[in-house]
């Protein structure tokens, strides 16, 4: 694998590139990524540590490169919160991988997923460590923000930003890969900026079922709890129905882990890592549809205040914005969720 193949993974951040492949020969100790999830951060990330290991090793920099775009280098740790949070014991763990030496190499490359969810405790324990780490090890962090009890964190870091992908940019992507151009500017809209959602809603030939589905919604509710359990099943219904290309993607995954273990000689490293990351993102997968659902939703309200009661239908969206932050930073249960929201909703004839 060629250096400019390990950056190919990262789509649309040339600016992000270009300063990373410059910083492989001078890195410092810590980085911090700048960007919406499906941006390209993560990739960026671990073509970033595959490029810094291979920077070091003539002789096995196409085993370094190789291993790090798969995410099965055994000097790349990646940490991501389980949950909604990173918690004390991701930061144990952190700290735990930090202090330890390289295998293949002669240095040890962290990255922590989803930093903006780390808790003011959290942030605290790892100051220390990601400001004087050991002189092996290089921190990479993602996060979508930087909260306030973070700035400190923040500042001891070198930021790069990867701003989200617009919807050129990723139509553009799928037509590369053979999608029509209708198709990939319907992708392109209801991936929000993510490619990575865009590639998997490809295979997806029931996306526009549901995005049907959304749009329905404020002309079936008649203010009764029947109507609104009525739509809440099939809305969950089809979200798992659709869960079915992410499943496949799984266990490709899991049969190209076997093949790259008897390749490369390294049966069970990172499999725990990989089902663990594959449940995350089935998580992450539901959180995106209903997501993209309440953008659906929300768009059906605004293009009726033309005509409906204004107040009304802009509270309307207001409520949906709301059960749309409370998804993603407080993991309800997704049931009364749905059903508390449409029972708050306006009917639209």
């Amino acid at each position: 694998m060629k250096n400019e193949e390990l950056w190919s993974t990262v789509i649309g951040q040339s600016q992000a590139i270009s300063y990373l492949q410059t910083a492989v020969e001078s890195p410092v100790h810590a980085y911090l990524f700048i960007g919406p999830e499906g941006s390209g951060r993560k990739q960026a990330a671990f073509a970033f540590a595959g490029a810094l290991l291979a920077s070091n090793s003539e002789e096995g920099s196409l085993r370094h490169r190789q291993l790090a775009v798969f995410e099965q280098h055994p000097d790349i740790t990646y940490v991501a919160p389980q949950g909604p949070s990173l918690l004390v014991v991701d930061s144990e763990r952190i700290i735990k991988e930090a202090s330890r030496s390289p295998i293949e190499s002669n240095r040890k490359i962290i990255i922590v997923d989803r930093f903006q969810t780390a808790e003011p405790e959290v942030s605290a324990s790892l100051l220390k460590t990601i400001e004087e780490p050991p002189e092996s090890s290089i921190f990479i962090l993602l996060a979508d923000d930087v909260r306030e009890h973070q700035v400190t964190i923040s500042s001891r870091c070198v930021r790069v930003d990867f701003p989200a992908l617009s919807a050129e940019v990723i139509t553009d992507a799928l037509v590369k890969e053979g999608e029509s151009q209708d198709h990939a500017q319907f992708l392109a809209m209801a991936a929000s900026g993510s490619l990575e959602r865009a590639r998997l809603l490809a295979n997806d030939p029931s996306v526009i079922d549901r995005y049907e589905l959304w749009k329905s919604i404020p002309t079936r509710l008649d203010h009764t709890g029947a109507a609104v359990a009525e739509i809440v099943t099939e809305i969950e219904e089809q979200i798992s129905e659709s869960e079915s290309p992410l499943l496949s993607k799984h266990q490709k995954e899991l049969a190209d882990l076997e093949e790259r273990e008897e390749a490369f000689g390294t049966r069970g490293s990172g499999r725990k890592d990989l089902i663990t990351r594959q449940k995350r993102e089935i998580r992450r997968f539901r959180e995106e549809e209903l997501t993209f659902g309440f953008a659906v939703l929300s768009r059906q309200y605004l293009d009726a205040s033309e005509h409906e009661m204004e107040e009304i239908v802009l509270n309307a969206t207001q409520r949906i914005t709301t059960t749309a932050s409370e998804l993603l930073e407080r993991n309800p249960n997704e049931t009364l969720m749905l059903q508390a929201l449409l029972l708050d909703l306006p009917a639209l004839g």
